[in-house]
């Protein structure tokens, strides 16, 4: 009963590390934006961009789980060597959005309670580093993540009780966008990118396989978990366009378009000055969970490569916080790195998305008896095609902007 009890918390805990490391600053600021430039036809771009994560990552973490290799281990087995450059990449992504995340923390402590930012810098990293401190980190990981995004869901739907949004019109959008389809698809490849993309849809797979939750026989407990991450970020994105577009139906979106905090700037004018307080608490939750899956899926791609890191986790992980937090106090505002760690973030998705679909069609890999869905198959080089497709683009634009 008890090992039961524990493999439930885990499987949980994998679902919220995955959603909450979705949840970032990022998140709340691209929903925002977003529910002010579309509308009520937002509703359309999240729930094309949910079905296309559902597939990736139930495609991911099926072939990781059901081998018990992670993500690097299985694209070496593709080809020697590969998982070295997909390390290599995650872990480049995931320090500098971890530098991002630092810095959306502070956003979070000042919005919330005043607090200097550079002061802020420090206690958010500072927060996130006590967690692998602790004797059982991980169980601890898991514990913090659930009871922070409960919080982030229950904040924010008391807002959308607040503003009353147009939930009629924002529906019939959602299946049928006023803003055209065609018009909508960079919306949904970014949102893609931000639900499943980098070390996002990593982090409760190998949460998963630290906790030995891996083979067939536990095929319906690792698909369950995987939807309810996705579950889970989806209920937080919906609320929050809900509660923006509320505020926008109301006030209009030309305050949110010189906006630096949108997120912010929408309760704050939606539900005055509590909800600006409310918001800084969001953000809050968003950066401190967002720093620890960032850092512990990071690390998770390293510790394969040397038994010294693997022996040393959470040291290592603690060292990855630390430095994030360093350089966002020296530098301040790193826009130049994020905007490149941005356009790798959505060739990284294709790739790895990619060498699992390969690798659930080798028996060498997965073994004899596993058969892979056909139609997650299908669906799955679907998702490949249109997010390799729309993430170079994103990738040129993004770097000739930066040599403009």
């Amino acid at each position: 009963m008890n090992e039961k009890k524990k493999s439930g918390g885990a499987l949980l805990g994998a679902a919220f590390l995955m959603a909450t490391s979705a949840i970032g600053p990022g998140f709340l600021t691209q929903t925002a934006k977003f529910t002010g430039d579309y509308g009520a036809s937002f509703g359309f771009v999240i729930l094309f961009s949910i079905i296309l994560a559902a597939i990736a990552q139930m495609n991911i973490w099926r072939v990781l789980c059901v081998t018990g290799l992670r993500g690097q281990d299985v694209a070496n087995k593709v080809l020697p060597g590969l998982g070295y450059l997909v390390a290599f990449m995650i872990v480049l992504g995931g320090l500098v959005f971890n530098i991002g995340n630092v810095g959306g923390g502070a956003l979070g402590f000042n919005t919330l309670l005043g607090i200097p930012t550079k002061v802020g810098y420090v206690l958010a990293g500072g927060l996130a580093i006590v967690v692998f401190l602790l004797k059982n980190a991980k169980a601890a990981m898991d514990t913090l993540t659930k009871v922070l995004g409960g919080i982030m869901i229950v904040v924010i739907f008391i807002v959308i009780i607040v503003v009353q949004p147009p939930v009629g019109e924002a529906l019939k959008n959602t299946f049928v966008p006023d803003a055209g389809v065609t018009n909508l698809f960079p919306a949904i490849i970014t949102l893609l990118g931000g639900t499943v993309g980098g070390y996002i849809t990593f982090a409760g797979a190998h949460r998963l396989i630290d906790a030995g939750i891996t083979g067939e026989k536990n095929l319906k407990e690792i698909n369950k978990s995987s939807i309810m991450g996705i579950g889970i970020a989806t209920i937080v994105r919906i609320f929050l366009f809900l509660a923006v577009l509320g505020v926008v139906t109301k006030y209009g979106s030309e305050f949110l378009k010189e906006s630096g905090n949108p997120a912010a700037d929408a309760f704050l004018k939606g539900a005055g000055q509590i909800g600006y307080r409310f918001a800084g608490l969001v953000l809050l939750c968003a950066a401190i969970t967002s720093i620890i899956g960032a850092a512990y899926t990071s690390v998770s791609f390293l510790k394969t490569f040397h038994p010294a890191i693997d022996k040393n986790e959470n040291w290592v992980v603690i060292g990855f916080i630390a430095v994030s937090t360093l350089i966002m106090l020296i530098l301040g505002n790193p826009a130049t790195l994020l905007v490149v760690a941005g356009a790798l973030n959505g060739l990284i998705l294709p790739i790895t998305l990619g060498i699992c679909l390969i690798a659930s069609q080798k028996k060498s890999i997965m073994g004899t008896s596993y058969k892979h869905p056909v139609w997650l198959l299908v669906l799955g080089v679907l998702v490949v095609i249109l997010s390799a497709y729309l993430g170079i683009n994103t990738f040129v634009s993004n770097l000739s902007s930066l040599f403009a």
